[in-house]
C-alpha cells in the first residue's frame, strides 16, 4: 500500500511540485462513521444528515446546545467536512418572502449583473453580491424573520465561535447552466498558486478555519438541477490549496464527488477547504436558487465589506417593535449575532478607549442595551453615530 507522506516531510514553504494525487486519494477514501454522529438522523454518501426540528430544540438549552456544537464541529473539522440540515428553515413563508426580495434586487441590478461567479462560466448564473446588506436595507421585516433563525447561529458558532460576520451572495443557476470547476474557497482558494506558495503550510491549514461555507436552498434542488458536488474528507489534505487546479485532482473529483438532493429550506454547510463545485443544471426550465453564506471569524477579514451600522440603523425600528414581545431569547441572540459586530477590534483607541474592562463597548452591546431599555430610534441613532465616529481612524 502506498505510504502517505507526513506533513513533516514537506518544507515549511511548498509549491505545486509537492502535491501528491496518491496522498489525496488516501485522504478521501476515509469512511464517515455513523456512530461518531449520534445526533444525526442518517449518514448518506459519507455526509451526516441533521433534522432542523431537532436542532431547534437543542438551541433552547445551553448544555444540549454545547453538545450539538461539539458534534457539528467534529463533522466539519475531523470528519467529512460537510453536513446537511433538513428543514434548516421550517417556515417557508419567511424563506419565500426573502426570495421575493432577492427577485427585486436582481431586477434592479439586471443591467449591470453581467458576470458569473468565481468558478463558473459567465452567463450560467445570476449573482447578487452583498445580498446580506442589500436585503436588510431593502426590507427590514423580512430580513429580521430570515436571520432570527437560531440554527444559523448554532452551526456558525460550532465552527467559528462568537462574533462571526455573515456575508451572503445569492446565486441563481439557470436551466442548462454549466457546472463550476472543483475548488476550495476563500481565503486561499481565491489566490493564485504562486501566491499560495508564499504562505507557510501552517498558515495555509489554519486559514481554512476562519470561514464557514453554507448554502440555503430557496428552491427544490433535485439532482438534475445540479446541487453542490462535494468530496467528503478532502479538506484534510494539507496541500489542497496548491492542488485543486491540477488536472489529476480535478479528474479524481469528477470520479468521486457526491451530490445530495435538497428541498427548499434545507441547508448545506462545509469547510472552505473541502473540494466542491456547483453542479450543472440539466433541466430545461427549472432554475436553482441558493443563498450562499460565507461566514467569517471575528479574527478574519470577510470577503465583502458589510456596513453593520447601516444595517443596525435600518433594522432597529423593526427589532424594537418585536423585541419585548414576539422574539424568543435564541432568536434575539441569533439576530444580534448576524446584524451587529460583537467584537471590539479594530478601533481607534485614542477615541474609543476601554474604560470598564479590556475592550471598548461593541455595536452589539450598544444595540442590546438600547433594545432592552426600549430606547427611541432618534436616541439610538445618536448613540450609533457616536459609536461609529469613535471607532474611525
Amino acid at each position: 500500500m502506498h505510504k502517505m507522506k507526513s506533513v513533516q516531510a514537506h518544507t515549511s514553504f511548498n509549491n505545486k511540485n509537492d502535491i501528491s494525487i496518491d496522498d489525496f486519494k488516501l485522504t478521501c477514501e476515509q469512511k464517515t462513521q455513523t456512530s461518531h454522529y449520534p445526533l444525526a438522523s442518517d449518514v448518506v454518501k459519507n455526509i451526516p444528515i441533521y433534522q432542523g426540528k431537532h436542532l431547534r430544540l437543542y438551541c433552547e438549552n445551553d448544555a444540549q446546545s454545547l453538545a450539538c456544537k461539539t458534534e457539528l464541529l467534529k463533522a466539519l473539522k475531523d470528519g467529512p467536512g460537510v453536513i446537511v440540515i433538513k428543514e434548516a428553515y421550517s417556515n417557508l413563508a419567511h424563506l419565500d418572502a426573502m426570495s421575493q426580495v432577492f427577485d427585486q434586487l436582481l431586477m434592479e441590478e439586471k443591467e449591470s449583473n453581467l458576470g458569473g461567479d468565481h468558478f463558473a462560466k459567465a452567463g450560467s448564473n445570476s449573482r447578487i453580491w452583498n445580498a446580506f446588506e442589500k436585503s436588510a436595507l431593502k426590507q427590514a421585516d423580512t430580513f429580521m424573520h430570515y436571520y432570527k433563525n437560531p440554527i444559523l447561529q448554532l452551526v456558525s458558532e460550532s465552527w467559528l465561535g462568537p462574533h462571526y460576520q455573515i456575508t451572503s451572495q445569492v446565486n441563481t443557476v439557470h436551466p442548462e447552466g454549466v457546472a463550476q470547476s472543483p475548488h476550495r474557497d476563500y481565503h486561499l482558494g481565491f489566490q493564485t498558486e504562486a501566491e499560495v506558495s508564499r504562505f507557510p503550510l501552517h498558515l495555509q491549514t489554519s486559514s481554512s478555519f476562519l470561514t464557514l461555507q453554507g448554502a440555503i436552498a430557496h428552491t427544490d434542488m433535485p439532482i438534475e438541477t445540479g446541487p453542490t458536488l462535494v468530496l467528503p474528507h478532502s479538506q484534510h489534505y494539507p496541500l489542497g490549496y496548491l492542488a485543486w487546479r491540477n488536472e489529476a485532482f480535478k479528474d479524481y473529483f469528477e470520479q468521486k464527488a457526491v451530490q445530495l438532493p435538497l428541498e427548499k429550506g434545507d441547508g448545506i454547510f462545509f469547510s472552505p477547504a473541502l473540494f466542491h463545485a456547483a453542479g450543472s443544471n440539466h433541466t430545461k426550465s427549472q432554475s436553482r436558487v441558493a443563498n450562499l453564506l460565507q461566514i467569517s471569524s471575528c479574527f478574519a477579514k470577510p470577503m465583502e465589506t458589510v456596513d453593520q451600522y447601516a444595517i443596525s440603523q435600518a433594522l432597529y425600528p423593526t427589532l424594537k417593535e418585536h423585541w419585548q414581545s414576539s422574539l424568543t431569547e435564541s432568536e434575539k441572540t441569533a439576530l444580534l449575532s448576524a446584524v451587529c459586530d460583537g467584537y471590539a477590534f479594530p478601533t481607534n483607541l485614542d477615541k474609543d478607549a476601554p474604560i470598564a474592562g479590556m475592550a471598548p463597548m461593541t455595536l452589539a452591546q450598544l444595540t442590546v442595551q438600547a433594545l432592552n431599555d426600549n430606547l427611541a430610534f432618534i436616541d439610538y441613532l445618536a448613540h450609533l453615530n457616536s459609536h461609529k465616529n469613535r471607532r474611525k481612524a
